[in-house]
C-alpha cells in the first residue's frame, strides 16, 4: 500500500513540474525576431531550409546595428563577423512548420544560451516603483543612464540622489509619489 503511495506522489510530483508555464520573457527577442523574419518568407521559401538561410542573412544584413535582433543574428551566425553558424538550427525547423518558440527556447537554447538571455529593456514605471526594493546595481545604472555622477557606497544615497534629480529627467510622470 506505502509504495503505491509513493508511486502515486511521485507521478503527481512529475506531473505538477512538467506542467509550468513557460516564461514569456524567456527568449524573447529571438521569438521576436523569428516571428518577424518567418513573416517576410514567401510560402515558397517557407518550405525549402536553403532559401530561409539565404533570407535570414539578407534579413540579418539589414538590421539595426548594435541592437538586440543584431546581436541574436550574430549568436545565430547571420552576419558575416558570426563566429558560430548556427542557421541550420533555425531555417530546417522552421522549414518543418515547428512553433518559433520552440525553436528559441529549445533547439537555440541548447546551442547557445546566451541567445535566451537577450531581453529588451523596460521602460520603469515611476509611479508604481519603490526604489527601496530595486538593488544598488540598477539603482547605479538610473543614474548612469542620466549621466548624474554615482559613486555612493549605501543604497540610500543613491536613492536619495535619484529623488533629487528625478524631476529633470522624468518630468510630471511622477508627481504624485516620492519615491
Amino acid at each position: 500500500m506505502q509504495i503505491q503511495l509513493i508511486i502515486v506522489l511521485l507521478f503527481l510530483s512529475t506531473t505538477v513540474t512538467l506542467s509550468k508555464k513557460v516564461d514569456e520573457q524567456q527568449c524573447e527577442v529571438c521569438v521576436k525576431t523569428i516571428t518577424v523574419f518567418a513573416n517576410t518568407l514567401s510560402e515558397n521559401d517557407k518550405s525549402k531550409p536553403e532559401n530561409i538561410e539565404k533570407a535570414f542573412k539578407n534579413y540579418c544584413s539589414k538590421v539595426k546595428v548594435d541592437s538586440k535582433e543584431h546581436r541574436l543574428c550574430y549568436y545565430i551566425g547571420g552576419l558575416e563577423t558570426s563566429a558560430t553558424y548556427a542557421i541550420p538550427d533555425v531555417s530546417k525547423p522552421l522549414s518543418w512548420g515547428i512553433p518559433i518558440e520552440k525553436i528559441c527556447r529549445e533547439r537555440l537554447f541548447k546551442s547557445n544560451p546566451q541567445i535566451c538571455d537577450l531581453k529588451y529593456e523596460r521602460e520603469i514605471d515611476w509611479n508604481a516603483i519603490d526604489l527601496n526594493k530595486l538593488k544598488v546595481r540598477k539603482l547605479k545604472e538610473i543614474l548612469s543612464d542620466w549621466g548624474e555622477p554615482s559613486d555612493f557606497i549605501e543604497k540610500s544615497e543613491f536613492i536619495k540622489k535619484i529623488n533629487e534629480v528625478k524631476s529633470k529627467y522624468i518630468g510630471k510622470q511622477s508627481n504624485n509619489k516620492d519615491l
